[in-house]
């Protein structure tokens, strides 16, 4: 039976998809740093999607979405843009299916994204890295192929799944958290982290975390109403480079206690804390929080923070081809 959601999810709405996606997705480990602890000087509990399937949490909105839609509207396979990791997951998600993937990728996306994309059987489309031509591509895609859109965000079944990230950290501690922090990009991962955080433990902030170079949510958040960026942003932070999502607007503004951004360099020097300090590779969205909380240390002073590390697809021929 498909599961068509048309207001933003419920608690049993977040179960529901926690239960569809379990044999799918690993149950991702929470890991902790006495090290980064004293640097920041709070207690920091990192939730590692960069070891979920795809190498980060988008696999979960994608098998969410995908098994939660009728069959019969999957006969002629799925569509959706992607910089990189929703890309992966829709591919994963479309390969468990058994159904065909179209994925529009800006053709300046890393080459590591690209090619796992294709190993999971997806056909890739390519197009100029701006959000007007990744969705009139898209659009193009799905006139002439007949696919299901498969939103990379602004759609409450994708949200829906990446709520469960969170649901996991806040079962798996044995504490309340002060704070939960994810970072920004379409909006999907923070809403559903703020739904779940909203519904399962109420005392604990939510804050999102934002490069300043791509801070369209940040803007958005402060004047009250969607703001865009203009031109396209230039952040290491690809995977938060696209606009935010009015599904996901809407939620953040309702659920979110604040938003931070953060500069190239601090995104930079967090990434590389975490890769020298917990030895594990975390890409630079998933150090965006991190950073955050680095900034901003009198703030989070002595408080229990939660970090859902978003993905670890590093495109590594950056660093060693030289």
């Amino acid at each position: 039976m498909e599961n068509v959601l048309i207001t933003a999810p419920t608690l049993q709405d977040i179960e529901e998809a926690h239960v569809r996606i379990q044999p799918h997705v690993h149950r991702t480990p929470i890991l902790t740093s006495e090290n980064i602890d004293e640097i920041t000087g709070c207690k920091i509990f990192f939730k590692c999607e960069n070891f979920q399937k795809v190498g980060a949490f988008k696999a979960r909105g994608g098998i969410n979405t995908i098994l939660s839609i009728d069959k019969s509207k999957l006969a002629n396979g799925v569509a959706t843009h992607s910089s990189g990791n929703h890309a992966q997951g829709v591919a994963y998600a479309a390969k468990i299916a058994g159904i065909k993937a179209y994925i529009v990728m800006p053709n300046n996306a890393s080459v590591v994204k690209k090619n796992a994309v294709l190993g999971y059987g997806a056909e890739i489309i390519e197009c100029e890295p701006t959000l007007a031509a990744r969705e009139r591509t898209l659009s193009d895609v799905i006139e002439k192929t007949g696919a299901e859109l498969i939103h990379p965000y602004n759609d409450y079944r994708i949200i829906c799944g990446q709520a469960t990230a969170a649901k996991e950290l806040i079962e798996d501690l044995e504490i309340t958290l002060d704070y939960m922090l994810a970072p920004i990009g379409g909006g999907g991962l923070i809403s559903g982290t703020a739904l779940t955080t909203k519904y399962m433990s109420p005392t604990t902030k939510v804050i999102g975390c934002e490069p300043a170079a791509a801070d369209d949510a940040y803007r958005s958040f402060k004047a009250g109403k969607l703001c865009t960026n203009d031109a396209p942003p230039k952040t290491m932070a690809d995977g938060l480079l696209t606009n935010l999502g009015e599904k996901n607007f809407e939620i953040i503004a309702s659920t979110v206690s604040d938003i931070m951004t953060v500069k190239e360099a601090e995104i930079l020097a967090a990434m590389r804390l975490v890769w020298e300090r917990m030895k594990i590779i975390i890409e630079p969205s998933g150090a965006v929080p991190l950073a955050a909380v680095m900034k901003n240390k009198a703030f989070y002073k002595n408080k229990k923070v939660g970090i859902i590390i978003s993905g670890g697809n590093v495109d590594l021929d950056k660093f060693f081809n030289h």
